[in-house]
Parts: structure tokens; sequence; C-alpha cells
């Protein structure tokens, strides 16, 4: 296997470079490094540019664009990737020791037919509709619904998929994660889930309402909502189906405004 990561930083010179040294930890196969600079404002570039001088990282690649949002950041990458195989990491994030090596081994050994696999984060166990998923998954567009997961730096997918789902949505600035794992999932398939933590996000930070585009967790709302329509839109989803997702989310959201109002009383 072969594997293109793709890191999009906006302003992450505190934390890019840690990011990095992380995946560098990970090459167990054929693979190149892809640092797309949304428009940093910051020495965000520079740094990189030295690490990559000092460390003599032929595999790592660095391209700056005019700032347009992770979506447009990712979908950049990808295109310019060499490899059969992407692999997500945000710029405040980092991968354990042997995350690729788990994907890799599980989509060799148990699952060759696979298009996507992601893991656990932040020690986190996932559960769905009060069912803990505690092995390798197999998951159903319906669980993606009603829970999302998982999140993006886990996240290892076959290119080809990509492209041929068309990519982020360009146009959402949230939720744009969950409209391409739904895509990918009910038209490629294939699309699995390993309960082992292999990354920490953020710091170990909240998963929404904590800071970065999940602080927001209104336009989350309106996103999922937009994702939704898109489904529906496409026959993906019954109407009866749409109907009730879509009350989910609103309880869901109202949900979540009180978790949030609770940790600053905190």
């Amino acid at each position: 296997m072969n594997v293109s990561v793709i890191i999009p930083v906006y302003n992450g010179f505190h934390t890019i470079i840690e990011a990095i040294q992380s995946v560098l930890r990970n090459k167990i196969c054929t693979m190149e490094i892809i640092v797309v600079n949304d428009g940093s404002t910051d020495d965000t570039l520079n740094a990189i540019q030295r690490f990559k001088q000092l460390n003599d990282l032929e595999m790592l690649t660095v391209y700056t664009i005019p700032n347009g949002g992770v979506s447009r950041a990712r979908n950049f990458g990808i295109m310019k990737a060499q490899y059969d195989w992407i692999a997500f990491l945000d710029a405040d994030d980092i991968w354990e020791e042997g995350k690729l090596a788990l994907q890799i081994s599980l989509i060799q050994t148990y699952i060759p037919q696979s298009n996507f696999i992601g893991t656990a984060r932040n020690n986190e166990v996932l559960s769905i509709l009060g069912r803990k998923i505690l092995q390798l998954h197999r998951a159903s567009l319906a669980e993606l619904l009603i829970k999302m997961f998982p999140q993006t730096s886990t996240a290892l997918i076959r290119r080809q998929s990509l492209l041929n789902v068309g990519l982020y949505d360009e146009t959402m600035t949230h939720s744009e994660d969950a409209d391409l794992w739904v895509r990918l999932c009910y038209q490629e398939g294939g699309f699995y889930y390993h309960p082992e933590s292999t990354v920490t996000t953020g710091g170990g930070k909240h998963n929404f309402g904590a800071s970065g585009l999940s602080s927001n967790i209104k336009k989350m709302e309106e996103g999922a909502c937009t994702m939704l329509k898109k489904l529906y839109s496409a026959g993906a989803i019954s109407l009866p189906f749409y109907l009730s997702l879509f009350l989910y989310f609103k309880l869901k959201y109202i949900r979540r405004v009180l978790i949030v109002a609770l940790r600053g009383r905190r």
C-alpha cells in the first residue's frame, strides 16, 4: 500500500511540526506528506520549510494557496496526491505511533474490499443507540446519520473513492466531513471503523463547543441539516427517515447548547 497524508494548516505555527513528526513516526510504507498552507499569516510556512530542510525530507511537499477554508485545502491536497490511499491529519492533531500500521494490517488481512477505515480518538468509546462498538465494524448509512463518526484525522480512504463521490463540498463550512462520509458510505460502501484509539485531537479538547470550527454548534447543526437535505434529494433516504432525523438533529443541537452552558458554569 502507498499513502498520501494531507495536512491542511491555517496559522498553525505552534502545532504543525509536532503533527508532521507524528506522521514520520508512522512511516511503514511508501508515503508522501502534503501540507496545504491555507493562506497562513503567522510563521507557519517558514517553520515547515525550516523543518523540511533540516531533516532533508523529500517526501514532504508544501503548497501555499489563498485562504479558502479547510474543504478547499483538503481537495487541493487530494488532487495533488500521487498515491492510492489518502490519510487526513489536522494541524493540531497527533497520530499515535502504530496508527497506520493498524489500519494497513486490517485492510490487508481482513477487509481488502474496504474503501474507508477510521478509528477512535482521545480514548473514546463509540456507542450507537446504546450499543458499544468494541471490534472492527462495517458502518451503515443509518448509523453514520445517528452518530457521526469517525473524526477526520483517523480516516484512511481510497483516493479513487474520494474522486468518485466528488470530494469535499467546498460550499459547506461546517459538517463538511459528515457530508463526505455519508456520500462515501452510501455510494462506495466498504466503510469501516475500528475501536482502537490512534489519534489525539486538539490536545484532548471536547468534541464540540470548545474551539475551532466545532465551537460553533449552531453552524454545525445547520451543516448537518444541509447534508440531510442533500441525501433526501439524492434519494438516499426516505421521507419519514429524513423527517425523523431532522427532528433528531434539532434535539441534539438543544442538548449541546445545554451541555456547553453547563461547562461554562464550572
